[in-house]
């Protein structure tokens, strides 16, 4: 990626609306190599996606929770069984496999505690889980999509 590429991948991560005019305009360039730049980031993998972002307490989901997940089996079955558990529960946004005492952290969230405690319980149920912990968040003291282009 040249300078020109970063500046569209910055303005496209801040909003994915602009025309590849706007754009354009903003990087320097006319629209038709503009846009032949974003086609090429799309068919590279670079542009994944484009989405709308929703704000989750205006669609009820005002409970957000990082789950911590350890578990005491290691092996192939218990991994499909416990990724295919994670596709059944659209209360999961995120999931990651980490390093160190903690094997899996979820990033939750819920209209409210009944409906997250709900969730718990069939988590726990659908697959064996030697220790779950929940952190529920009280402010989002920073959140953002948008990837620090500056090391590539």
């Amino acid at each position: 990626m040249d300078i020109i590429d970063k500046k569209i991948v910055d303005l496209l991560q801040l909003d994915a609306r602009l025309s590849a005019r706007e754009i354009a305009e903003k990087v320097g360039l006319t629209p038709a190599p503009c846009w032949r730049r974003i086609q090429r980031l799309e068919n590279e993998g670079v542009i994944s996606s484009r989405v709308a972002l929703i704000s989750p307490k205006k669609v009820n989901l005002s409970v957000s929770a990082v789950v911590e997940i350890r578990t005491n089996r290691h092996n192939a079955d218990w991994l499909r069984q416990f990724t295919s558990a994670l596709e059944k529960f659209p209360e999961i946004v995120e999931a990651y496999r980490t390093s160190g005492e903690v094997d899996y952290m979820l990033r939750v969230v819920a209209p409210d505690m009944e409906t997250y405690d709900l969730f718990y319980k069939k988590l726990v149920e659908e697959v064996d889980l030697y220790d779950v912990r929940s952190h529920f968040v009280m402010e989002e003291m920073k959140k953002t999509t948008a990837l620090p282009l500056q090391y590539c």
